[in-house]
């Protein structure tokens, strides 16, 4: 939602949490069936009713759809960390806490203080322009030069520049040229440059976007004031100072004033830009002017990867770490609810994660024994955003990365496909007793072994490796936050049971979740974890690197 002035919502009083943490303090953990003679100490209190105390909670309305940040996710951080404390699990956050803290940032559009006029006649905010969300603040004033899509390519020979000089001026770029077609390789702002950046690197004092056409305006623009966070570390933040520079946003009907009274080859240009075509650059009229301000303030908020630890048993081998990982956030609420319905409350993307990893951290600290190598959880903020909390984690471990000897990745393991269900949206969706398991024969080929055998000596799971491929089309591979961790060389499972017609949509609630098939994955992952803990060696990683896999 919109940040106002006042507090951030996440900041305000949460109606029935304390009654939601009571539910789930309260939880039982009574055993399942045991599924296995050779079951690992601790199993029995990974049970489905237990999951489903603790995703009733997680993937509840108060939670507010877990967006990173807000106040839903900070609460979700907060119940996590309590069951841990309850359960005696050592913190592996930050300064002997069991949150890894994390300073983001955001750049806030204020409509009030802009101001924009072509060639001496005022335009209204909102109805003929806005303020792009990359823009920086400042007045700027020049004269016009049209530079079609304003890309620079070198590989393909795209130079949107090419025989104008914009130093100075305001570059006037087609939105409706869209991004230069193929992949960008090489270095940004040398092999290839987007618009703002080749403006401001020629010398540009300030860029406008000619919007395609009226039709989508609106959404165009509520889009744009969406606050948009950036973690303060990351190069690629787009809140950073010198991030963009003055960039306004014009409605079609009000850019069609930009080129009034040109000659005829520019009204022709601008007929192209309109149909969406390319376009040469030129340099408009020198009596026409453009004068503009953009008002820009930086808002900060904070988040936290949440971890913690349950130490091995062997003195040499406890300084080694085998981890497993799910995000704890989600994508929040929606502005149109659907049937009074608006918070997309995420129960299997990924409460059902965070509650399997939550669950395993119970049951390996209730062990009456624990395996040689320590334990290391982690629930990761931000990965809908674009997998921020495991880069972040991966850039400033706190824990030695190299003593991680392997991580599991649990996202998404709670819904399955009925029998006689022909939606083609739950088509690739894994049944009652299937999981799709992801990196296994990528990465180690001892880690493809072993997985497979506790599977088959354990409850023989239908495991599915159609997208263990690094061609997979979908690219699922890449898509969670283990990929972070493959990066870096460790090797990687991922358990995932399939994209459903719920994904990422409001209809995600915990009424739809099998936990029956929650619990025989945990319970295998589980399994699988106290394995790799306990071998004498780690696995090593022998399989050729998939070129997408080299650290950033």
């Amino acid at each position: 939602m919109k940040i106002s002035n006042r507090a951030p919502l996440w900041r305000a009083p949460l109606t029935a949490i304390g009654f939601a943490i009571a539910c789930a303090l309260s939880s039982s953990g009574a055993a399942f069936a045991r599924g296995a003679a050779t079951e690992s100490p601790g199993t029995a209190t990974i049970s489905a009713a237990q999951m489903r105390d603790y995703l009733t909670f997680i993937a509840s309305d108060e939670m507010e759809g877990r967006a990173t940040p807000s106040r839903g996710l900070d609460t979700a951080a907060k119940f996590i960390a309590t069951m841990l404390s309850r359960w005696g699990v050592k913190p592996g956050g930050d300064d002997g806490t069991y949150f890894q803290k994390i300073a983001m940032s955001a750049r806030r559009i204020s409509p009030e203080g802009a101001s924009a006029a072509v060639t001496g006649r005022k335009l209204v905010y909102g109805e003929d322009y806005y303020t792009r969300s990359s823009s920086s603040a400042g007045t700027v004033t020049g004269t016009l030069v049209y530079a079609g899509d304003g890309w620079m390519v070198k590989a393909t020979g795209a130079d949107a520049f090419k025989g104008v000089d914009v130093k100075g001026k305001i570059v006037v770029i087609n939105m409706a040229g869209g991004r230069r077609a193929g992949r960008l390789q090489g270095k940004s702002g040398e092999d290839w440059a987007d618009p703002e950046t080749y403006a401001k690197s020629r010398g540009a004092v300030g860029v406008l976007y000619l919007a395609a056409d009226n039709s989508n305006w609106a959404m165009l623009r509520r889009l744009n004031d969406q606050v948009r966070f950036g973690v303060d570390k990351f190069a690629d933040n787009p809140s950073a100072p010198d991030a963009g520079m003055p960039t306004l946003v014009l409605k079609s009907s009000t850019a069609a004033q930009i080129f009034a009274g040109e000659a005829s080859e520019a009204s022709e240009l601008y007929k192209s830009f309109a149909a969406g075509k390319s376009a040469s650059a030129f340099d408009l009229k020198p009596e026409k002017t453009f004068a503009f301000t953009t008002t820009v303030e930086t808002v900060h908020a904070m988040s936290q990867n949440v971890v913690g630890i349950v130490e091995g048993s062997d003195p040499a081998l406890k300084s080694e770490y085998v981890g497993v990982s799910a995000h704890y956030d989600h994508i929040g609420v929606t502005e149109t609810p659907v049937n009074g319905d608006r918070v997309y409350n995420g129960a299997d993307d990924d409460g059902s994660g965070t509650v399997g990893v939550l669950s395993i951290a119970e049951a390996a600290s209730r062990a009456a024994r624990h395996p040689k190598r320590s334990l290391l959880f982690i629930w990761h903020m931000g990965e809908e955003r674009g997998l921020w909390g495991s880069r972040y984690f991966t850039m400033f471990p706190t824990v030695p990365l190299k003593q991680v000897s392997s991580l599991i990745n649990i996202d998404m393991i709670g819904r399955s496909r009925k029998d006689g269900d022909t939606n083609p949206a739950n088509k690739e969706l894994t049944g009652p007793n299937a999981i799709y398991v992801i990196g296994a024969t990528m990465m180690s080929s001892e880690l493809d072994s072993l997985c497979r055998k506790v599977n088959d000596n354990y409850l023989k799971l239908g495991y599915d490796f159609k997208y263990d491929d690094p061609k997979d089309p979908n690219g699922f591979f890449f898509r969670s936050d283990h990929v972070n961790y493959a990066r870096q060389g460790i090797p990687i499972l991922f358990y995932f049971d399939g994209v459903h017609e719920d994904y990422h949509r409001l209809g995600d609630e915990v009424s739809k979740i099998d936990f029956d098939k929650m619990e025989h994955v945990t319970r295998t992952i589980y399994q699988t974890l106290w394995e790799l803990a306990n071998l004498h060696e780690r696995v090593k990683l022998d399989k050729p690197t998939p070129p997408q896999l080299k650290p950033r």
